[in-house]
């Protein structure tokens, strides 16, 4: 069963930030004392009264601009290139949450961005059972005081809904508007039980990965049927491979041609989250020609936050001038940038010319059988014991970490029970090489290890 998606909108210096960062609090996704893990935190799992959903943070408009001699100068509300990108961030907002939460400033009143953002949302808004979809609540931001949540009433104006006075600093109001958000999320039923590998198809734009699709649809000509998922605007493909049955998820989006708006590769987290939810295996396509963007970690963390299993396809392989080196050395730079997910096999493949396409399929199902390992509890405590005597953890004052016993508690991913003397004793550094003692003796490729220390009493 997914989680649902609330969308943060509005134009800069509303506090988008500050409440994102309120809602999150207590459930951040990053685990940030992971060495490599550190990124933008642009989306996070947030809960309420039992309910679960994750935020996304559709900031980073830069509300200024180079001026003459490369100052940096105020850019201006009505300019055509910000308009612009507040266009791009609300239509994919509207396009792909459950929920937009249109975030305006009580202290700045409303302003002709507003305006626009408000008139884009209604635009693109459709209709399932009768109603608007997705739901928008209209939150008028920093009303700190009596008199500012008086002035949210002017917020009225934007034919949005009632205005809900909030203060994402200070918390206030914060408890209401969370009532609002979980009375109109939507309630996934759990789907049926579906037995086939999942494997979704995620990166950045323009990095080929439709041209990977039709590719693998191409040379398998096995096509089952084209099966709308739960994601709007994608699509899941069932294919037989080596007589088994395969879901390739398709991001949403990805089969359209067409320009690449200004500004989409910014928000195209919100198109992958869910391909990547629903999927064991991510295949993240990157593109050769640019090397490994911020953006390429950013979706890889998004994949490590979901614990799912990877495959890192390098498109366009065809387009490098290449010597004896260049595959080692792009290896080592795929490496470096995703060191927090260094189990992850590598491929260089060119959708256009077919080039290594054929390894595409095969890792992944191999990748997706390592996700479902199991290791003998006798093989388990060997590991411990043997990792132990060679590397002791380091002490903490007088008190040293002690692992009693150890057992797989599940797959999917592997998940491991460790009984010790103190889980505060267990530093980063020292589960981190448990884990790579554990993978020298099962490599679990592409696949995130889960560790779990509990004291023994």
């Amino acid at each position: 069963m997914r989680k649902p998606v609330v969308a943060l909108v509005g134009r800069p210096n509303v506090g988008k930030s500050t409440l994102f960062n309120r809602l999150a609090e207590e459930r951040l996704a990053v685990v940030d004392d992971t060495p490599g893990t550190t990124r933008d935190r642009l989306v996070a799992e947030a809960e309420w009264v039992g309910v679960i959903f994750d935020v996304v943070d559709t900031g980073g408009i830069d509300p200024t601009h180079t001026g003459p001699g490369g100052k940096i100068a105020p850019l201006s509300i009505g300019s055509a290139d910000f308009i612009e990108e507040i266009r791009t961030q609300a239509e994919i907002a509207i396009r792909e949450a459950d929920l937009v939460l249109f975030i305006t400033d009580a202290e700045s009143g409303v302003t002709p961005a507003d305006r626009e953002i408000a008139q884009i949302l209604r635009q693109h808004q459709q209709t399932r059972d009768g109603e608007p979809w997705p739901p928008i609540l209209l939150v008028v931001n920093k009303a700190d005081g009596e008199a500012r949540r008086l002035q949210a009433l002017q917020f009225y104006e934007l034919g949005i809904g009632d205005p809900i006075p909030i203060s994402a600093f200070h918390g206030t109001g914060t408890g209401d508007l969370l009532d609002e958000v979980i009375a109109r999320l939507p309630r996934f039923d759990s789907e049926t039980e579906d037995e086939s590998p999942k494997i979704a198809i995620v990166g950045k734009p323009n990095v080929g990965k439709s041209s990977l699709l039709n590719r693998l649809l191409g040379e398998e000509r096995a096509i089952v049927s084209p099966i709308p998922g739960t994601t709007r605007d994608a699509i899941d493909t069932k294919i037989t491979f080596d007589d088994l049955l395969v879901t390739l998820i398709d991001t949403a989006g990805i089969r359209r041609r067409g320009r690449i708006d200004p500004g989409v590769e910014k928000y195209s987290v919100l198109r992958s989250m869910r391909a990547i939810e629903r999927a064991e295996v991510s295949l993240l396509v990157v593109d050769a020609t640019t090397g490994m963007t911020a953006q390429d970690a950013h979706i890889a963390g998004f994949i490590l936050d979901a614990w799912k299993s990877t495959v890192v396809v390098v498109n366009k392989w065809d387009a490098i001038p290449k010597d004896s080196h260049t595959m080692v050395d792009f290896t080592r730079h795929v490496r470096q940038e995703l060191n927090f997910m260094d189990y992850v096999p590598v491929l260089f493949i060119s959708a256009k010319t077919g080039q290594r396409v054929d390894q595409v399929l095969p890792t992944a199902l191999q990748v997706h059988e390592e996700r479902l390992v199991r290791i003998s509890t006798s093989q388990l405590n060997q590991v411990m014991q043997d990792a132990q005597d060679a590397h002791p953890a380091p002490s903490q004052g007088s008190r040293q970490l002690k692992i009693y016993y150890g057992t797989q508690v599940r797959s999917d991913p592997p998940t491991f029970l460790l009984y010790v003397n103190d889980p505060k004793l267990g530093h980063f550094s020292y589960l981190r090489y448990l884990e790579n003692r554990l993978r020298a003796v099962y490599p679990f490729l592409g696949t995130p290890i889960r560790l779990v220390m509990r004291p023994r009493r």
